[in-house]
């Protein structure tokens, strides 16, 4: 009886996680935007902060999403930035 729980939790993880790729691809492919295009914006985020701050790289988690804007409802893209920071350099004035 196990078993069957254990696979029922597996196919869902697998669902969801095939569901939230196929979003990412709309995602994408309604902003216009190519992962290749993506992946330089994140590249240089990661570049600007590291100049403030020593950040986690491993935990990280940069992407695009669909919203809807506060002022008319309407949906729009956005990136959602996760970055960890784990120290603010001292830059000095």
């Amino acid at each position: 009886m196990d078993l069957f729980r254990i696979f029922g939790r597996e196919e869902k993880k697998s669902k969801n996680i095939a569901k939230e790729r196929l979003k990412l691809v709309l995602i994408h492919d309604r902003a216009h935007m190519s992962p290749k295009f993506l992946e330089m914006v994140e590249g240089d985020i990661i570049r600007v902060i590291k100049q403030y701050a020593e950040i986690d790289e491993n935990e990280l988690d940069i992407k695009l999403t669909r919203m809807k804007r506060e002022s008319d409802n309407m949906p729009m893209s956005a990136l959602v930035a996760n970055i960890p920071i784990v120290k603010i350099k001292d830059i000095g004035e």
